[in-house]
């Protein structure tokens, strides 16, 4: 249709030439021909656009990105972009360029590399020429922004798209000859996805090799264990570099063996104590495909991310226990945290934090008013009263707790609002940090710091718990004028709330990553402790 116009246009402005160059004496016959013309050359194009649609149509695939292609075109008048002699170097970069979207954990049998590598493109062809175009456009859209919607794996997700005017990049990528690079420059740029994208070609190459044994079911290895099983593990860790050099005795579970294996659980965020349990041993018999799947998998998620996560930013890893404080591209900070249980997981979204509480009062949600406190209300009624916690009715007046019997309390029609008042006993410890969201999810100081000793923190309610909270609010606070760390200390260590807004805002990124960088140019895979990494690899096999 593009190409139709095209020409249209082309024959028009010829006719009106003729009508010009007649003078007065021709110009009624001249209107005659330039109708004529018109309608001529009107026919000839919804002929070809005829054609077009009836190629397309008998074709096997429809066109992927056709809104954009269709733009494309009208841009150009209708113009060839890929066949023809003229366009035979761009072809041969186009098929090479999508040969290489596996670079990228994407496969290019997705963007018809066979048929375009068997295609003959030296006699220009609108329909092979748009089905080259379609190619282009639909790779590039999926490195710039995911193969998939992120809605459709996370429905929580709300970080905003990296986009781009496709067509008009596209026609630019044309006229600067830089084909493969256009579509290179389109993925992330950050380290963490360049970091993925060298595991992932280490990791092809181990699968190459045959990968790495797997270990044989049985008991608890551990230290002063012999048999094939060791000398399983003992093989399994050297193919991934966790040990090294020869043994003297292959099938001796010995302290090095151990050691290695403490190395391999901290990597994959299991309790180190050099043992091979059932959940280590899960983890070491995972095979090199599913790792490869799980790095394409992180990869994706990294295309779901904006080009921009904020000069001053938070990156919150859920699977990783990990709060990250990113300034002017480096990490400032690093802080230990505490996530949902399986039952309450941490949703995964982006949000803004525009103020802080210091000594808050906690206004507890009413789905963990009824599943949580009121348990513990029943068993023990004088516990409202000794974790600091006020009965409000639904008038907004506070109750006596004593005058409450909690057993006759309903669940369903819970009729109060139970809120703590600061001190040592509030389950948001010294302070909080709020990004306001519809989850009701903030991060948070707590009172139970002791389970910062664990590896595996998925123990809290859906909020996230920071350890050295205070520490982590001396840095949000940095360029809020007249709130030093001595200011801070003072007003935490009293009783009475302060709300400070911050001078601006820091947005908030609450992820989930099972492959991360470990800021040596390889990658620790985590454990996936919502189970999570399934259903997204299952979605991009499809």
């Amino acid at each position: 249709l593009a190409a139709a116009r095209g020409h249209t246009k082309t024959m028009i402005s010829m006719a009106m030439g003729v009508m010009a160059a007649s003078g007065n004496l021709y110009r009624d016959r001249s209107v005659s021909i330039f109708r004529a013309g018109v309608m001529a050359f009107a026919v000839l194009g919804l002929s070809f656009a005829t054609q077009l649609r009836d190629a397309e149509a008998a074709g096997a695939e429809p066109l992927r990105a056709k809104a954009t292609v269709d733009r494309f075109y009208q841009w150009r008048n209708g113009a060839l972009a890929w066949t023809g002699l003229a366009n035979a170097a761009v072809w041969r970069d186009l098929v090479s360029a999508i040969g290489m979207a596996e670079l990228h954990g994407l496969d290019p049998a997705d963007y018809r590399l066979a048929e375009l590598a068997a295609a003959s493109p030296a006699a220009g062809d609108a329909q092979l020429d748009r089905i080259a175009t379609d190619a282009y456009l639909t790779l590039a859209a999926h490195l710039l922004s995911g193969r998939l919607d992120p809605v459709s794996i996370e429905p929580n997700w709300t970080a905003a798209p990296r986009e781009r005017d496709l067509a008009a990049y596209l026609e630019s990528a044309l006229a600067n000859g830089a084909v493969a690079e256009s579509l290179d420059a389109l993925a992330p740029t950050q380290r963490g996805y360049r970091d993925l994208q060298r595991a992932l070609a280490h990791y092809r190459v181990i699968a190459e090799k045959g990968g790495w044994p797997a270990i044989d079911s049985g008991p608890t290895l551990r230290i002063g264990d012999r048999g094939r099983r060791v000398a399983q593990l003992r093989r399994r860790l050297a193919t991934t570099g966790d040990i090294t050099g020869a043994a003297p005795q292959p099938e001796l579970f010995d302290e090095a063996l151990a050691e290695a294996v403490r190395r391999f659980q901290k990597r994959t965020n299991l309790e180190p104590d050099g043992t091979v349990g059932p959940r280590t041993l899960a983890q070491l018999n995972t095979s090199v495909a599913e790792r490869i799947a799980q790095i394409r998998a992180n990869m994706e998620r990294w295309r779901w991310l904006p080009d921009d996560l904020g000069r001053r930013h938070v990156r919150v890893n859920i699977a990783d226990y990990r709060l990250e404080a990113h300034a002017n591209g480096r990490v400032e900070r690093m802080h230990e945290i505490i996530v949902g249980r399986l039952y309450r997981k941490t949703p995964i979204f982006t949000g803004t934090m525009t103020y802080l509480v210091l000594n808050p009062w906690w206004e507890t949600p009413p789905n963990l008013a009824v599943k949580d406190k009121l348990p513990v209300f029943r068993r023990d009624p004088n516990s409202v009263e000794t974790l600091g916690f006020q009965v409000i009715d639904r008038n907004g007046a506070q109750v006596d707790a004593k005058t409450i019997d909690w057993n006759a309390v309903p669940e369903r029609a819970f009729p109060y609002r139970i809120r703590q008042a600061p001190g040592p006993n509030n389950a948001l410890g010294d302070v909080t940090f709020m990004f306001p969201n519809r989850h009701n999810v903030y991060l948070h100081d707590t009172p139970t710091r002791g389970l910062f000793a664990r590896t595996r923190r998925d123990f809290s309610s859906g909020c996230v718990r920071v350890r050295d909270a205070l520490e982590f609010a001396d840095w949000v606070l940095a360029e809020t004028p007249g709130w030093d760390r001595a200011r801070i200390r003072v007003l935490a260590a009293g009783d009475e709330e302060t709300l400070v807004r911050l001078a601006q805002p820091i947005p908030v990124h609450i992820l989930y990553w099972t492959v991360v960088s470990d800021g040596a140019d390889t990658v620790r895979f985590l454990d996936d402790i919502y189970d999570r990494d399934a259903r997204l690899i299952a979605a991009l096999d499809r």
